[in-house]
């Protein structure tokens, strides 16, 4: 790997460094638990885990609707370093807007949530699609793995620093932990903002000979939308696998947004909550490389499906455990697996599409595991709310690990990439 190749490798994985602030320290992490504790004026833990289920829901819809049209656009103007700093941007902002929101403004704190979400989602569409100017085929899984661990680790470290603020607000200058929890999503916006800079001035971007002016770009790619879908289709794998994925990132993202609040429900304090985050965090920094490797000797499929045998586990275990202590042993567990699932679902699937249209099937591909996010929080939060068992709300979540799983188990990568060739031809 050449020197040029190692910095821009390096540049394109910092904005996980970057953007994984945002997906550890509010979305998974203080939001939830804040949101419960000091904006939300729900009467019980049901209610309020309603609320939060269905902002992530909606939130998710939004970029549902625009993932792939987006991705087309993208792709037909060489825009996706642009659209990567709008998205980016707006989550960046709103995340710093949570630091202005007072005790019990619902609607306004759940409003930027949804705006920083949508943000944070939007932005990643073009990072993924980003990765296949950046490194040769055989690459991508330990790019891709790379990305994510350094994700985990600079995710944990600006948690780590947030949390000891917020357990010594004193030392900082606050007049209690609420006062510091706020000013961590502020931190979150500059740690953001500081390390996604060399993404766009290290990361080349694929030229295609589509460049056209926006409105155009637009109308194709609404236009684009049906015959992407239509070239899924063709592609059999591709569409198996993207159904598969559609399934099991569902139980993931679910489970990444929804565990505080499923603590929270159980009793447990938020201290230890917040500590169990953390470890997830920096088990997960070596974990997800290590799966980059390992998908090196065993296949990337392989590795996708050991990763879901190990959520299965963690997900019927959940709805037994009675002590904190089996809290921070699923949080150990979870941090051993949940990068590498992610990351090798990215680069397997890079593997297996056309190159020239990475954010247009990248758009997809975000669209379903956006989708998943919509379906998984809400059902958790209806069925709490029809049984107000949280325990029987994650118990549905295993069926979606187990169908895709099933599903997974019959992608062929050989014939996969027999039909890209055919299709490229």
């Amino acid at each position: 790997m050449s020197e040029k190749l190692n910095k821009t490798t390096f540049s394109w994985a910092l904005y996980d460094w970057a953007n994984s602030a945002y997906a550890t320290v509010i979305l998974a992490g203080f939001f939830p638990l804040f949101f419960k504790e000091y904006w939300s004026d729900a009467t019980n833990v049901s209610q309020s885990t309603f609320q939060l289920g269905l902002t992530n829901s909606i939130a998710s819809t939004v970029i549902v609707i625009l993932a792939p049209v987006l991705g087309a656009i993208a792709d037909a103007g060489n825009r996706k370093k642009r659209l990567l700093f709008i998205f980016a941007s707006l989550g960046i902002l709103m995340s710093a807007g949570l630091y202005f929101v007072a005790q019990h403004e619902t609607l306004l704190a759940l409003t930027l949530f949804a705006l920083s979400i949508i943000g944070f989602s939007g932005s990643v569409i073009f990072y993924d699609a980003l990765i296949v100017g950046i490194c040769e085929k055989e690459s991508y899984d330990k790019v891709s793995a790379f990305g994510f661990a350094l994700g985990y680790l600079g995710g944990g470290i600006l948690f780590a620093f947030d949390v000891y603020m917020t357990l010594n607000p004193a030392e900082f200058g606050f007049a209690n932990s609420a006062e510091a929890v706020k000013f961590s999503f502020l931190t979150v916006s500059v740690w953001w903002f500081v390390f996604s800079l060399p993404l766009f001035f290290n990361v080349p971007e694929i030229k295609t000979a589509n460049n056209v002016k926006l409105n155009q770009a637009v109308f194709n790619g609404f236009k684009q939308l049906k015959n992407t879908f239509n070239d899924i289709k063709k592609l059999r794998m591709v569409f198996i696998f993207l159904c598969a994925y559609w399934l099991y990132i569902d139980g993931v993202d679910t489970i990444v947004r929804m565990a505080v609040d499923y603590g929270m429900s159980l009793g447990f304090d938020s201290g230890n909550l917040i500590t169990a985050l953390l470890i997830t965090q920096f088990v997960g920094f070596p974990a997800a490389i290590g799966f980059g490797y390992l998908a090196h000797y065993i296949g990337a499929k392989r590795g996708i499906l050991i990763g879901i045998a190990v959520y299965l586990f963690v997900t019927v275990w959940a709805t037994q455990i009675e002590v904190v202590s089996e809290f921070y042993m699923l949080a150990i567990i979870i941090g051993l697996v949940q990068g590498g699932v992610q990351a090798l679902s990215r680069s397997f699937y890079a593997r297996i599409i056309p190159e020239n249209c990475a954010a247009e099937f990248f758009g997809f591909y975000n669209m379903l595991g956006k989708f998943a996010a919509v379906l998984g929080p809400i059902m958790m939060g209806v069925v709490s709310v029809l049984t107000q068992s949280p325990r029987l709300s994650i118990l549905s979540i295993s069926l979606l690990f187990i169908a895709g799983g099933i599903l997974l188990y019959y992608v062929d990568e050989e014939k996969a990439k027999k039909m890209l060739a055919e299709y490229n031809q």
